[in-house]
């Protein structure tokens, strides 16, 4: 299989462009971050062009108070925009595919409506970069509030945008605590799912923990038709190196 590491969980504690060629040293094949800004940013593409390693994606910025995101918040569309044209600067000089767009802590219609119209906006700029946008539903035990926390809400956004650049993040770990059934789920969403992430349940722990026997499956989505990249994104009780037992297993698969 096609293991990537998000690197905003793994080697979190490393500059970007060390946590680049630690991934490659570890044996994965593609990376993603979340927010790479504050980092060298050519350290971090001289590190992907030495190692071959392709970035997937990053997300947008956080607010200045750390906010998951604003694109559906109303009265804060400025912000928004700001942070999406940022994430599109950075995309494009590391290479990436994907920006996750993050919603925010926001509700109702009128939250709807600005999450609708600014990612529209955010498409056209997407389309012109050669970029796509991924929405990520996050449960709402970690993110109490969030404007999306279940699959059928991001497909209800992804449906009234009606762009192609702009699909859906499935997250193994985020759908379990949140829906559950996640086989069932990923079967239905299949047609616009762009990207994929796993972590061990309930405590977004290594792959090889918890409730859900991501051994099995990651094949299955794969037998459903999946054929692209799966990022492990979850925090290890210790060093990251010391945590990877699963990794030659997974990729075996």
């Amino acid at each position: 299989m096609k293991i990537a590491a998000n690197l905003g969980h793994l080697w979190k504690d490393l500059p970007l462009d060390q946590a680049i060629r630690a991934a490659a040293a570890a044996g994965f094949e593609a990376v993603e971050t979340q927010y790479p800004y504050a980092h060298d940013r050519a350290a971090a593409i001289q590190a992907l062009a030495d190692t071959g390693l392709p970035m997937l994606g990053v997300n947008v910025p956080p607010s200045a108070a750390g906010e998951p995101g604003m694109a559906a918040v109303p009265g804060r569309e400025a912000e928004a925009r700001e942070g999406i044209e940022q994430a599109i600067d950075w995309a494009r000089a590391l290479g990436a595919r994907h920006i996750h767009v993050m919603s925010g802590r926001a509700s109702g219609e009128a939250a709807r409506a600005t999450f609708v119209e600014t990612l529209r906006r955010a498409c056209a700029q997407a389309a012109e970069a050669g970029l796509t946008l991924v929405l990520e539903p996050l449960n709402d035990r970690d993110q109490p509030g969030y404007f999306l926390s279940t699959l059928d809400q991001a497909a209800d956004v992804i449906a009234a945008v009606d762009r192609p650049e702009l699909g859906l993040m499935f997250d193994l770990y985020h759908v379990q605590v949140q829906e559950g059934d996640v086989l069932r789920r990923f079967e239905r969403h299949l047609p616009i799912i762009r990207h994929v992430q796993f972590a061990g349940a309930p405590r977004r722990s290594p792959p090889d923990t918890g409730e859900l026997a991501l051994e099995r499956v990651l094949p299955m989505l794969r037998d459903l038709g999946w054929e692209g990249w799966m990022a492990a994104e979850y925090g290890s009780p210790g060093p990251t190196d010391d945590f990877l037992g699963w990794l030659p297993a997974y990729k075996a698969l």
